[in-house]
Order: C-alpha cells, then sequence, then structure tokens
C-alpha cells in the first residue's frame, strides 16, 4: 500500500488566534510582534499585501501602522499555546498516527485512510478545525513528509487549490516543482540554496532531477534524503512521541537595560526555573550548566561586553534548587560594574534520561541526602506553578519584575484564565 503523509498548518497562526475572539478584525491588518514588541513575527495576509517582510523592526514601519491602521498585538503565549493543543487534539481524530511538529503544524499518517479522495478527506480536517476552533489550516497531501511539507506550500500559495493539495500524482508533483524555488524545499536553507544556485539548480524540479550520491559527497545526508523523498521514497518517518531535547536554553532580552547584580540575578533565578521545569517535563537530568550575559551589541555608543561561562554539575539533576544555586554562582564571576546589560539565559546540557543510574560523588555527603527527597519536593513546585503560574517562579526569582519583556498590546488570555474570559452580553 502506498504511504501518504498529510501536514496539517495553521494559517498565520499567531494572528489567526488573536482573531477568534476579535471578529472585528477580520479582513483588517494585523501584525503579532515578538518579545519585547520589538519584531514582526506573525502577519495576516492584509499586512503581507502591504510589503512587511517577517522580523522587521516594528520602528522601521511606523508610518506604514499609522496610514493602515495595522493593529499589532504583543505574543500571548498562553493562548496560543490552549488553542494549539485543541487543533491538535482534534487532528488525532483524522489519522492513528500523528507528529506535531511545531506549535502549528503537524504530519499525520493516513496511510490507507482515504484511497479514494484525499482532497476530500482534507477539506473534511479544514472544515472541523475551523468549526471547533476558528483556526484556519491548510493540508498537503503526498508519499513523503518532504511532499506533504511541498504540498502544503502550494495550497497556501495558490488560493485555487481550496487549501488542499495532494501531490501524490508522479506527474502533478513533477508540474508543481518546476515551479517552486529550490529555497522552498523542506530542509534546504539559505545558504545551501545559494550553493546550489551556483550548480545551477534552481527548483524543486531540479534538485530532484540531480543523483542523490553525488549530492551527499558535496553537501551532506540531508540533502541526499531531500531528493529521494522528492522522488516519493519515504527516508523521514513519523515521530508519534517527540525525542527528548538534549540541550534547553532559557535566555529573554530585557525591557529596559540592567546595571545591579541583585536585577540580573533575579531574571537569571526565574530562567532557571523555567529550564528546569522543561528539564522534568521531559522525564531528563542535565549534567552541564552554562549562563552568559551580554550588553546591546548594535549600540555602539555604550561600552560593550559579553561573557559566559559553565560547569559540569556534580550530579547531573532536574532540582531547580541546584541549578539555581550554580547559576548564581557562574554570574557572580562574570558580573562587572559599569555596563548596562539587555540579555542573560541559562543552557542546560549533557541531558540524559532520569531513569538512568547516575555517579554518585563519594565525598559529598549532603548531596545524596539533598537529592533524596528531590522529585517529590520538585513535583509538588510543578503542580503549585501550574495551578499558579507566578508562585514558586516569584519566590525564586523575586517580586520585582522590573526588568521582564515589554508586552504592551497583550490581548486577552481567553482560554485559560477565569478572569478573562470572552464576555457575551444580548440586548
Amino acid at each position: 500500500m502506498a504511504p501518504l503523509i498529510a501536514l496539517v498548518d495553521c494559517n498565520n497562526f499567531y494572528v489567526s488566534c488573536e482573531r477568534v475572539f476579535r471578529l472585528d478584525l477580520t479582513g483588517r491588518p494585523v501584525a503579532v510582534l515578538s518579545n519585547n514588541d520589538g519584531c514582526i513575527v506573525s502577519r495576516s495576509q492584509e499586512v503581507k499585501a502591504l510589503g512587511i517582510k517577517m522580523a522587521v523592526p516594528v520602528y522601521q514601519i511606523q508610518h506604514l501602522v499609522k496610514q493602515y491602521n495595522i493593529q499589532l498585538f504583543s505574543s500571548n503565549y498562553a493562548l496560543y499555546a490552549d488553542l494549539s493543543a485543541r487543533v491538535m487534539s482534534l487532528l488525532e481524530e483524522f489519522a492513528p498516527a500523528v507528529e506535531v511538529y511545531s506549535i502549528d503544524e503537524a504530519f499525520l499518517d493516513l496511510t490507507g485512510m482515504c484511497l479514494k479522495d484525499p482532497v476530500a478527506y482534507g477539506q473534511e480536517i479544514r472544515a472541523t478545525v475551523g468549526r471547533n476552533t476558528g483556526i484556519p489550516v491548510c493540508v498537503g497531501f503526498g508519499p513523503t513528509k518532504t511532499l506533504a511539507k511541498l504540498a502544503n506550500f502550494a495550497a497556501k500559495k495558490w488560493p485555487q487549490t481550496g487549501g488542499v493539495l495532494d501531490l501524490s500524482d508522479p506527474v502533478r508533483r513533477e508540474k508543481l516543482m518546476r515551479i517552486v524555488p529550490v529555497n522552498e524545499v523542506w530542509g534546504i536553507g539559505s545558504h545551501i540554496a545559494a550553493r546550489l544556485n551556483r550548480l545551477g539548480i534552481h527548483t524543486a524540479g531540479d534538485l530532484a532531477h540531480q543523483p542523490a550520491e553525488r549530492l551527499q559527497e558535496q553537501f551532506n545526508i540531508t540533502v541526499a534524503r531531500t531528493v529521494l523523498e522528492l522522488n516519493g521514497i519515504p527516508c523521514l518517518e513519523l515521530e508519534a512521541i517527540a525525542p527528548a531535547k538534549q540541550q534547553i536554553i532559557c535566555s529573554r532580552s530585557f525591557s529596559r537595560r540592567l546595571t545591579e547584580y541583585r536585577e540580573l540575578s533575579e531574571a537569571l533565578a526565574e530562567f532557571c526555573c523555567r529550564a528546569a521545569e522543561k528539564l522534568r517535563s521531559q522525564q531528563s537530568v542535565a549534567g552541564y550548566l552554562s549562563v552568559f550575559i551580554r550588553t546591546n551589541p548594535f549600540n555602539q555608543q555604550e561600552p560593550q561586553y559579553q561573557r559566559s561561562a559553565g560547569i559540569r554539575l556534580k550530579t547531573a539533576t532536574q532540582d531547580t534548587r541546584i541549578i539555581v544555586s550554580e547559576a548564581h554562582c557562574l554570574l557572580k564571576a562574570l558580573f562587572r560594574a559599569g555596563y548596562r546589560y539587555q540579555k542573560c539565559g541559562v543552557q542546560l546540557s549533557d541531558i540524559q534520561p532520569a531513569s538512568m543510574p547516575g555517579q554518585l560523588d563519594l565525598f559529598d555527603m549532603a548531596e545524596p541526602i539533598r537529592q533524596a527527597g528531590s522529585p517529590v519536593l520538585m513535583q509538588t513546585m510543578d503542580r503549585i506553578n501550574r495551578r499558579f503560574p507566578k508562585g514558586i517562579a516569584v519566590a525564586a526569582a523575586g517580586f520585582d519584575k522590573a526588568w521582564q519583556s515589554k508586552v504592551e498590546r497583550l490581548s486577552q488570555r481567553y482560554t485559560t484564565d477565569w478572569r478573562e474570559l470572552l464576555r457575551v452580553r444580548c440586548d
């Protein structure tokens, strides 16, 4: 039986989430901003039509914001994560195997599920997700994940597809690949695309006609697999369970420049709390911790300073207390007075399953005692933080959050906070 993979991708996801509860935004130019309200990270079709690119700083387009009354929103991650979970839950009803690829897209293994009319099945997926969440999606079908991605790209780009396209047919596949630029192929980044262009490979079709072995020698195994996938030969399996992260980074730019050690230490403590939570959520422990701080590298009018340091932990851990304590020791060594710091962060690496036996320090008598009650205590902390998101993190990081990111245009948390539920009045 021929394999059939579908990629379901939400359209302009962050913007679509904002529009679900603001029907007055339909048809109007809307954009969502990055942390600190600095850059554009999601655009409605109306904003794209104005020529505004992704990641452009807001201050550069203020004239367009005023001229066209563009509605700007701060990133509302609580809302986006909740609506994403609802979309993914609906998709699981359509396929026996689903790989959640990102917050707004997922691969579905539909082999044997819709042999007669995949397009009709795709339209049913679109209608169900739209009806139950209000989020518009496009669906691309293909015998491989790469072709499903390509089909989804075309379904979004050309409205005449109705938001659904099937590339199972080799003839249709060939026609599309002749006109799709090679940089739009999944897994082909800008640098590799530039090198391919220099070799005369400009379209997806050009790439598909290349010998995979030769490209592996010139580039890498990823490019070779992409060639095979474009020819309908599956090389990438669906990952029903997301693999554990091998590196966890938590960092943030500050809403204002920090000059005091106390403020930096509070910010770093919160980042450590979040990193440890992510570590525990995937049932892992970390053996190496690193910390970095830096000033604004783009402001050459101020003194520049950027440093990082790391330490191998005595015992691989997921304990927030240990991670915060060691991070503060590193920060003390890194901090220098007289600078205006723009960003700091923590990175956890050498990550391994928590169930893996670890080597204890023979000469540290306090460590086994401290680790003994750690799992229960950390589970309790996580339950408190889930119920009261500003609970333990506030206690660890301090109550003065003047350094936190600027979110001046934040919408309501319509689905995750009782106090901010949508109100409907009948007059």
